[in-house]
């Protein structure tokens, strides 16, 4: 089997997770500073924000990083379902003082219909770039091969692991039912074995012939240590890094973090449209949904709903996404995090 460390020469064995509307050039740049991999994520901007991002981070350090990207399935819209969510939705908004959207519309591109990011990542040459909720096209795969990206995708299950490998996929992302955020789920409408990160990272390392990145519910040296027993190359957190000073995770959402809901965290699709781990909050109560629309669609009520909640103080409806690990979150600066982390994996290593 090839050796991640091959291709990416890391520190610490340690990748920093995307986590768009949170993760910075700044968060980033100090992650791949402290000798871990930063990652920025690029699913929620267009080309122009990407290469501002990229930029941004480049001008901070030289080192690798990984820039990530949405190539979830083209959503369809239905009116219908749409009305009802709106409908379901618009006591909330009166709530806040304003009328529902009239219409829905997805508020971002997926990867495969944006032609000016795949063209931006062809010209800019990131180290490393990562897919999560499917797989981009052999096209788009041939092309950042040949400009020598290392490909990433995120997998739930085996099945999904051997789509990546034979999709040409450099290193597997073994995503643990405990992660927080977006489930990366090729197609959320099929079953899904919630498998926890122990068992399928374990599985995918029997299975498959690259490396593999454990991911859900690690946040600290231990955590770390435990993947690698298992035959991860590394280990990716999410949620260890939300209450960095260089996140720009919000007051509320970092707050929740340090509360006694960290330790309730929950699966919903209201906030999106798509299953996500989330700290408890008053979106995540709310009961007796219809199905919401297809994602991201579903995604463009959730934030007028936020933007409208958050105008008169309320924070309760925005995102906040934390995995099962989430009481063991340290707030401290990202380079002082790794070196943390670093030293309790070594410490582990002597046991």
């Amino acid at each position: 089997m090839p050796s991640l460390a091959d291709r990416l020469p890391l520190a610490v064995p340690l990748i920093q997770a995307p986590m768009a509307g949170v993760s910075t050039p700044a968060l980033a740049a100090a992650v791949c500073e402290a000798g871990a991999l930063g990652s920025i994520a690029l699913g929620a901007t267009d080309a122009g924000g990407g290469r501002a991002m990229i930029a941004q981070l480049r001008a901070r350090t030289a080192r690798p990083f990984n820039v990530n990207l949405f190539v979830h399935a083209a959503p369809v819209t239905d009116a219908a379902r749409e009305a009802a969510w709106l409908a379901w939705l618009a006591p909330l908004f009166a709530r806040y003082g304003v009328a529902p959207p009239a219409a829905l519309h997805a508020p971002y591109v997926r990867f495969d219909d944006d032609p000016a990011m795949l063209a931006l990542l062809i010209e800019t040459a990131p180290a490393v770039a990562s897919f999560h909720f499917g797989l981009p096209s052999a096209a788009a795969v041939a092309a950042l091969k040949a400009r020598g990206v290392l490909l990433l995708a995120t997998a739930t299950s085996v099945t999904e692991g051997e789509a990546a490998v034979a999709a040409g996929i450099d290193v597997v992302v073994a995503q643990g039912i405990e992660a927080g955020g977006h489930r990366g789920l090729f197609d959320p409408a099929a079953p899904d074995d919630a498998l926890g990160t122990l068992a399928l990272t374990r599985l995918l390392v029997r299975r498959l012939p690259v490396p593999v990145v454990a991911a859900g519910g690690i946040m600290d040296g231990a955590g770390i240590a435990a993947a690698l027993a298992l035959g991860a190359a590394a280990a990716q957190l999410g949620t260890a890094f939300v209450a960095c000073p260089e996140s720009a995770a919000g007051d509320a959402y970092r707050a929740a973090l340090a509360g006694p809901g960290a330790a309730h965290t929950v699966m919903t699709s209201l906030v999106s449209g798509r299953p996500a781990r989330s700290l408890p909050t008053r979106f995540t109560a709310l009961a007796d949904a219809p199905m919401p629309p297809a994602y991201p669609i579903a995604y463009a009520a959730g934030k007028a709903l936020h933007a409208a909640a958050s105008a008169t103080g309320e924070p309760g409806y925005g995102a906040q996404w934390a995995g099962q690990g989430a009481p063991l979150a340290r707030a401290m600066p990202a380079a002082a995090l790794v070196r943390m982390l670093a030293a309790e994996l070594a410490s582990c290593s002597l046991a």
